[in-house]
């Protein structure tokens, strides 16, 4: 069941806020995304699973939505439900874009559309993202790009 306001029952509001915080701020919104919104947001010590692209950390987090900002800049995560245990969210969403450049070894941009599922497993400690888990399933965006 898909829902257009997300929401965990037994979840801190703050926590949740800081979830929807992590796809509304940083995945949907990269090409203005500054460092000052990436520590908002994650904490210093993040850990993604597997490592983005551009390196490990935060640091590699924000390199890479940089990255995904310049060649898809419609980019967007939506939450589609968000579950929760204790300090662990995990979160079916939606990304959609179009890319305008080389992406996922599809050169030159056909102009055509993706949408794709996620899901994401969510660590919040201290008001911050603190671990992910998270697997996208690319192979249709490959197809979606190419048909």
């Amino acid at each position: 069941m898909e829902t257009n306001a997300p929401s965990a029952s037994n979840a801190p509001a703050d926590d949740l806020a800081v979830v929807n915080a992590f796809y509304a701020t940083l995945l949907s919104a990269a090409p203005q995304l500054t460092e000052e919104g990436l520590y908002a947001v994650l904490s210093r010590d993040f850990v993604s699973e597997p490592t983005p692209p551009a390196g490990s950390g935060a640091q590699g987090m924000f390199k890479t939505l940089k990255f995904f900002a310049q060649v898809v800049p419609d980019l967007s995560w939506q939450p589609q439900e968000i579950l929760t245990n204790g300090n662990r969210y995990t979160v079916r969403s939606k990304a959609s874009g179009t890319p305008v450049g080389p992406f996922l070894g599809i050169e030159p941009a056909t102009g055509k559309r993706f949408e794709i599922m996620s899901i994401d497993i969510l660590t919040v400690e201290d008001g911050k993202v603190v671990h992910s888990y998270h697997v996208e399933d690319w192979a249709t965006a490959i197809r979606q790009l190419t048909e």
